[in-house]
């Protein structure tokens, strides 16, 4: 742990990862060095020789065993509020990874967003800001994509948009959105779902068009 009375300002790099697991949405977590919590968000101090991105992926990495499949940064925190490592500043970004990769190395565990561990101050803060951040970016980046495998069912994309999005979504609205977008493009493949017809595969697949871009838009249907 470090010397508050140090005079060297001591910055550090804080990862949010983020999966879907069943109906919720889940965090990693490692082993925290702290006191006072025993989990804590990955985080590594920066290094002058290397970028904050590349800092951030590398943390990522360690704990996942591969990269994420999208990061980006959320934020720096110089608000006073307490880090697990006593840090002045912390540059917080948010990674998504899909469920079927989602195996962490030892030391680190996925948990519920519902159900979260006690968190440092700050941390807590980073965790907060990554869900509006993921919720403001639904629209303008191909966040829930990135949370699924390479081929898919509608039904599994809306239902992952419900979860990133906590409302339910009317069928046909999500469908039409869907087309109006041009994101999505069938696969010659079928998956069995339940006791109904197969359902075919989708791939995200955006098409160029010569119209402005738009961002998707969805009637929402509150249960």
């Amino acid at each position: 742990m470090r010397d508050r009375s140090s005079k060297s300002s001591y910055h550090t790099v804080d990862v949010v990862l983020v999966t879907a697991m069943g109906n919720e949405l889940a965090i990693l977590f490692t082993r925290s060095t702290s006191d006072r919590e025993r989990w804590s968000l990955p985080w590594k101090a920066a290094q002058g020789a290397e970028t904050l991105d590349a800092t951030a992926t590398r943390i990522a990495q360690d704990v996942l065993g591969e990269p994420p499949t999208w990061i980006e940064q959320i934020s720096a925190f110089a608000d006073g509020k307490r880090h697990p490592g006593n840090a002045d500043i912390s540059v917080a970004f948010v990674g998504l990874v899909p469920h079927e990769t989602a195996s962490p190395r030892p030391g680190n565990t996925w948990f519920p967003v519902g159900d979260l561990p006690p968190l440092s101050p700050r941390q807590r803060s980073m965790v907060e800001g990554s869900m509006r951040i993921i919720q403001a970016r639904l629209d303008q980046a191909p966040i829930a994509f990135r949370l699924l495998p390479p081929t898919f069912t509608l039904g599994e994309l809306q239902q992952l948009y419900e979860l990133l999005l906590s409302k339910r979504l009317h069928k046909a609205s999500f469908r039409r959105a869907l087309q109006a977008a041009w994101l999505v493009e069938p696969t010659d493949e079928w998956r069995s779902e339940g006791r109904g017809r197969p359902a075919q595969l989708y791939r995200y697949a955006p098409k160029k068009r010569r119209r402005s871009h738009r961002g998707v838009r969805f009637d929402l249907l509150h249960p």
